[in-house]
């Protein structure tokens, strides 16, 4: 069936347009056409931007957003929040994984995700046994992503060990860890699990450098097949510490010396990395993965992003731990970030060019290129994945071409109005579809799991 949104601005990989039709069929863009009238049966809206990859997230982390906010006994970081949780996480079961997942899911296409990267590796029962189905989990996660629109690409974890060098897991790594020689299998299992979904990927993602050796790295990597490799690295000062005690190496230096790492590769977070570091991933062609408002919350540091950028390197976004699902929030966070480190303005923006389209661009082509996806943006061929804003918005009126997105990433709340899925409206008014349904049931699930 053939159908057609009409907009009155649109970003197109040309630049901002001006009456844009788009015709769809089969859940893709077969024209687009620019400076003509609506037809009569004609979809109208203002505003049209492609959707945004979410190229980092660990979904059930959304339902213990806010609790790991209680400070402990002795000084607080990221080490302690993953004691807190480890024991969210063992006491999720499949039901619970399905039920969180669409939660965020319907968040992020909310905010303009329309694809998330799923870094996931609760791969077994509490006890650690594997289920019957090795992918049961991910297979939770397609059902939640088949539920709420959003395209998934997911990339089981292969977690290996507990520390550098091959030290032995804990009791909180229970349910995560594979051995090498099974890490195949989860990997077809995976493939199968999201086969029945229009355009899923399927990638691998060791864990990190302290969760494998250099062996079951290896083995990890040759089970891409040609899919997004995506692997945490450098995102805490201990973590680069004990590389170095481990290797004599910083981890990204040791990844670029010991791997072929390319454009099929994103690091994720790749915080503390010195100017060599920096340079020679840029020049790896890899996306570097951010997560602004996650590393935030955790305290991890601030990625050095305009050297990366001024070396030609790419970066998408990614929400992370979920703690607070917002597309534009992320990009703010980011700029916010360099501001506060450089106490300067406008500091990843080009030359004399906008900020936010620096921002928005980078993040659609590096979360593109970092989840396997082959086309996107308002173009013949490409999968029909959009979002519209309002044009009545206050920190819209009277904006033209980037400073439309100016106002959107710096200026506003609850701009986005509806998005587009493969075609299909999923969000209205800011609302998805199914929100009332799925909030429900993820209310029974909470209410369920903190009791």
């Amino acid at each position: 069936m053939t159908h057609a949104l009409w907009f009155r601005h649109a970003l197109l990989p040309t630049g901002w347009a001006e009456q844009v039709r788009l015709e769809l069929a089969a859940g893709v863009i077969t024209s687009v056409a620019t400076n003509t009238p609506p037809q009569p049966n004609d979809e109208r809206h203002a505003i049209a931007l492609p959707g945004l990859p979410n190229l980092h997230s660990h979904a059930f982390q959304r339902g213990m957003a806010g609790l790991a906010e209680v400070r402990g006994p002795s000084a607080d970081s990221f080490w302690t929040w993953r004691e807190v949780m480890y024991r969210f996480a063992h006491r999720i079961g499949p039901a619970e994984m399905q039920s969180i997942a669409a939660m965020a899911f319907v968040e992020m296409l909310e905010s303009g995700f329309t694809r998330v990267g799923e870094f996931h590796y609760i791969h077994h029962a509490p006890d650690g046994t594997p289920y019957a189905d090795l992918a049961e989990m991910g297979a939770r996660l397609a059902a939640a992503a088949d539920e709420t629109g959003i395209a998934l690409t997911l990339l089981p974890v292969l977690y290996h060990c507990g520390g550098f060098g091959g030290q032995p897991t804990g009791d909180g790594q229970r349910r995560f860890v594979n051995r090498p020689d099974l890490f195949g299998l989860l990997v077809s299992a995976s493939r199968r699990a999201v086969g029945f979904l229009p355009d899923g990927v399927v990638g691998v993602a060791p864990h990190s450098l302290r969760a494998v050796t250099p062996d079951s790295l290896s083995l990890a990597v040759s089970q891409a097949q040609g899919g997004p490799i995506h692997i945490h690295i450098a995102e805490q000062m201990r973590e680069v510490e004990d590389c170095v005690a481990w290797s004599s190496q910083r981890p990204v230096d040791w990844l670029l010396r010991h791997m072929p790492v390319n454009d099929q590769w994103c690091l994720v977070h790749a915080t503390h990395m010195d100017r060599c570091e920096t340079q020679r991933l840029a020049h790896s062609g890899a996306v570097a993965g951010l997560c602004p408002i996650t590393e935030a919350n955790l305290g991890d540091g601030l990625f050095n992003a305009g050297d990366f950028l001024a070396e030609g390197g790419r970066i998408g976004i990614g929400s992370d731990s979920n703690v607070l699902i917002d597309a534009a929030g992320e990009l703010r966070l980011l700029e916010y970030g360099q501001r506060l480190t450089h106490r300067g303005r406008n500091m990843l923006a080009m030359d004399k060019g906008s900020t936010g389209r620096r921002l928005f661009d980078a993040a659609l082509a590096g979360g593109t290129q970092a989840l396997g996806q082959k086309r996107v943006g308002l173009v013949p061929g490409a999968a029909a994945d959009l979002f519209s804003l309002k044009a009545d918005h206050p920190s819209l009126v009277a904006r033209r071409g980037d400073a439309l997105l100016d106002g959107f990433i710096f200026a506003g709340r609850s701009m986005v109005d509806g998005v587009w899925r493969r075609g299909r409206r999923v969000v209205s008014d800011g609302r998805h579809h199914a929100r009332d349904t799925v909030t429900v049931r993820f209310a029974k699930t909470l209410e369920s799991l903190l009791s």
